[in-house]
């Protein structure tokens, strides 16, 4: 069995487009293997977590 160990609040940073008025806020956490996605609102809440070359393609995407 395969378990992650728990992602350290110090890997956590806000995306640049969140503001701190509340609405889209966005924290991503880079770890090996994985890149972790969460709401910052409600960080209780399971994060997602990818694949780097899934959230690669995905930043691609999104990004204007």
């Amino acid at each position: 069995m395969n378990v992650e160990q728990p992602v350290p609040e110090s890997a956590w940073r806000k995306s640049s487009y969140s503001s701190e008025e509340g609405g889209e806020c966005v924290e991503v956490a880079v770890r090996p293997g994985r890149v972790h996605v969460r709401d910052s609102k409600d960080i209780t809440r399971a994060a997602l977590a990818v694949h780097p070359t899934a959230w690669t393609a995905f930043v691609g995407f999104a990004a204007p």
